[in-house]
């Protein structure tokens, strides 16, 4: 399975000099893949410690954080020879070891030619990071690109990398579309889905379901271990409120997330907020912001806190929690299930780097997401699931903010490639749309 970060990492490989890399993600994204599998076949020698695998392997740092006597203690415990100067060292799960955090400080001042990289599934929740110290980059679950990698169909990537308007291409890039809705983009997941491509479709629905209840098990059992006794009724609650709210919505934009009824006793934003902080420090959440009024840049500068849309960070898992089946989802039918194209929008511009996102409200006008361009121009986002692509919210939007061009991404096959100011794409190319008409 590829990954697009790689070249990223091949990059900062081929420099001179450089800071230890940090690769922050859920768990189970693939972060030990990329480092060991993928980037470490372009090192002759790769040598990984996973401190919750091997939680001894905290004795190398005990002593000392000087980059040559962390070496020398890591080669005694490991039994392994390690080239500062070629070799890889891979700090895996380093939030378990407080001090091989602090230590990627003194790896980035007095070892600049060395290759570290460290990841980990809790980052976030760290009490103390080496700021300015680390490359850091966040794993997210696979692409929808990395999906049409991972199905090994040259000839259908080639037609998605050329963003190719025609029927048959829309055909056969829906149809992976909506079975990426069902799979998500989680590395086991998706390298399942493929592998077993030769079994019933019953069977392949069945073992990747299996895998996603594993991973939503997991993340439970990750409340109670990290977030204490206390807190985790209330992450985990939040964590389940979210798909459920999402789901609440019918043939509408996804509304704000409301704090009621999510947890006994507690129904306003201050009393959510730390478990909201909690699950998006896990990168397990991603935030909307909703605007009002006439939109302006910076967009963070007019966001409020207590109000705000929660996706879930993988829209297999979103699916697998509401019961959604693969069959109901292959149904092309499924407009009034918009929540499912907004969630994969939302995972689509935060694999871009956009996160968090923002909304448009006016009245009964919505824009699912506003983003701006490299010169601050403010460019409406609208989603429409389905095959109805009328847009009353977008027309609205234009007549009261004078945007400078449009997109809707929508069900359909798209509009021509002549259209340069209110353009119209099919779902599956949102990245092409945001990186063609924003990011460039």
């Amino acid at each position: 399975m590829q990954r697009e970060l790689l070249t990223t990492l091949l990059d900062w490989k081929a420099r001179p000099e450089r800071k230890p890399l940090l690769i922050d993600g859920a768990r189970q994204t693939g972060k030990t893949y990329l480092l060991q599998t993928l980037f470490g076949q372009h090192f002759p020698r790769v040598l990984r410690i996973d401190f919750l695998e091997s939680p001894q392997m905290a004795d190398a740092f005990a002593s000392s954080l000087v980059p040559q006597d962390v070496l020398t203690n890591i080669e005694l415990l490991t039994g392994q020879p390690f080239n500062l100067q070629t070799d890889l060292l891979i700090l895996d799960e380093i939030g378990e070891c407080p001090r091989a955090v602090t230590a990627l400080k003194y790896f980035a001042e007095q070892t600049p030619q060395a290759f570290i990289a460290a990841s980990g599934s809790n980052i976030g929740l760290l009490n103390t990071f080496p700021v300015g110290k680390v490359e850091q980059y966040n794993l997210r679950p696979l692409t929808f690109r990395e999906f049409l990698l991972a199905a090994n169909e040259p000839a259908l990537l080639k037609v998605y990398d050329a963003a190719q308007n025609s029927a048959a291409a829309h055909s056969r890039l829906f149809d992976k579309l909506t079975d990426y809705y069902f799979t998500g983009g989680m590395p086991e997941a998706v390298s399942l889905w493929f592998k077993l491509v030769d079994q019933s479709i019953l069977q392949r629905v069945k073992a990747v379901s299996k895998v996603q209840a594993d991973l939503l098990a997991g993340y439970r059992r990750d409340f109670g271990k990290y977030a204490g006794k206390t807190d985790a009724a209330l992450i985990e609650a939040i964590f389940t409120a979210v798909p459920s709210q999402l789901a609440a919505v019918v043939d509408e934009s996804v509304k704000r997330f409301k704090f009621k009824d999510v947890y006994a006793r507690k129904s306003r934003y201050q009393d959510l907020e730390t478990g909201i902080a909690w699950l998006e420090k896990c990168r397990l959440v991603l935030k909307n912001y909703p605007l009002e009024g006439l939109p302006r840049s910076p967009l963070a500068a007019y966001k409020k806190d207590n109000m705000v849309k929660l996706f879930l960070f993988d829209v297999g898992l979103l699916n697998h929690m509401l019961g959604v089946s693969y069959l109901e989802l292959k149904q092309q039918n499924f407009e009034y299930k918009g929540y499912i194209a907004e969630n994969f929008v939302q995972q689509e511009l935060a694999a871009l780097g956009i996160d968090p996102c923002f909304s448009w409200n006016d009245a009964r006008a919505e824009i699912e997401f506003i983003l701006t361009d490299a010169t601050g121009n403010i460019i409406p986002l609208e989603v429409k699931s389905g095959k109805r692509t009328r847009a009353r919210s977008l027309q609205s939007f234009i007549e009261k903010c004078q945007p400078l061009k449009t997109i809707k991404l929508t069900g359909t096959q798209g509009s021509s490639a002549l259209e340069q100011q209110h353009l119209v794409y099919p779902l599956y190319y949102t990245a092409h749309a945001v990186t063609q008409h924003l990011l460039t």
